[in-house]
């Protein structure tokens, strides 16, 4: 909840977060980021509001975008973006009054209920002329005219009603985007964006070495990539792999995980280094890192995703 000070503006409650902002929130890349939040005053003020957002940077500078907020019912506003690309993005809510707004709305029910006053229309062109000084050359003359014409009593009150409320009139105003009262929600908040397949996926996992169409011959990398086309075929989105690093040769375990390894036993691919390498070799019967570069490849032609096992464990 925004701190307590005299703002007019209040907000709280803001989604998405979760545990009050302790851990991200998470979408995919192009999924629809949508923001809400209570935002009320002390009056009964038209209210405005939008979501600020940007990529999390470690200098903090990158530039803040805004999406404009909708009301949706009661307190709750509504606003959202997307995000194109893998990373974080920090957000926050900022509402402000809507004095024109408010204006518009009120001479619009006056006027129809045929109570609209002189001084009603005064009000609001006293507002677009303090508008105008802001306002570029163009969008000034255009306020200060209307505003003129909200002043000639000798005009109808639908006709000064229906050129208050025109395109060209509320355009201006908003291009002005006058903020009174502005509050920005206390905190920013952090959405975590990742790749389509992090939402969700389907994993195949297989052991390279038990990939040989030949029972008496230990797989290969180039094994796996003749398998692909099966995988792929149902409907897999990633293959996983167990680590394919050389296996370590003392207290090896044996077969469906016996303490003692019997001769000729393969061992744990989770139990890491021999005298062939450790975490940054291949294991040499699996291949070599050019069949791995092929492997990655293949998967790609195939529409696959490569994942492996990060196993820290060492053989003794």
């Amino acid at each position: 909840m925004s701190s307590y000070t005299n703002e007019r503006v209040r907000i709280r409650a803001v989604t998405p977060q979760v545990d009050g902002g302790r851990f991200r929130a998470k979408r995919a890349v192009g999924e629809p980021i949508t923001v809400e939040a209570d935002i009320y005053a002390d009056s009964h003020e038209v209210l405005a509001a939008a979501v600020r957002w940007r990529p999390q940077s470690a200098s903090g500078r990158a530039t803040w975008r805004e999406v404009p907020m909708a009301h949706v019912l009661n307190d709750r506003w509504a606003g959202t973006f997307s995000c194109d690309d893998v990373g974080r993005i920090e957000f926050t809510v900022v509402g402000w009054v809507d004095r024109y707004g408010t204006w518009l709305r009120d001479i619009r029910a006056k006027v129809e209920a045929r109570v609209a006053t002189d001084v009603d229309f005064a009000i609001g062109a006293g507002l677009l002329e303090e508008l105008a000084e802001d306002a570029g050359e163009e969008d000034a003359e255009r306020l200060r005219r209307a505003a003129d014409v909200l002043r000639d009593d000798a005009r109808f009150p639908e006709s000064r009603r229906d050129l208050a409320a025109s395109g060209d009139i509320v355009g201006a105003v908003a291009r002005l985007d006058p903020r009174p009262h502005a509050t920005t929600f206390d905190r920013t908040l952090v959405v975590q964006v990742d790749r389509p397949l992090a939402r969700a996926s389907a994993w195949y996992e297989l052991f390279p070495r038990s990939a040989s169409p030949d029972p008496d011959r230990h797989g290969t990398l180039v094994d796996v990539i003749d398998r692909l086309p099966y995988v792929e075929r149902m409907g897999f989105d990633v293959l996983y792999l167990p680590p394919i690093h050389p296996i370590g040769r003392e207290h090896r375990k044996g077969r469906n995980n016996a303490v003692e390894a019997a001769p000729g036993d393969l061992g744990s691919p989770w139990a890491i280094g021999s005298a062939e390498g450790g975490h940054k070799s291949i294991h040499p019967e699996l291949g070599t890192m050019d069949d791995f570069r092929k492997l990655v490849s293949a998967c790609r032609d195939h529409g696959l995703e490569l994942a492996m096992d990060i196993a820290f464990q060492c053989a003794p």
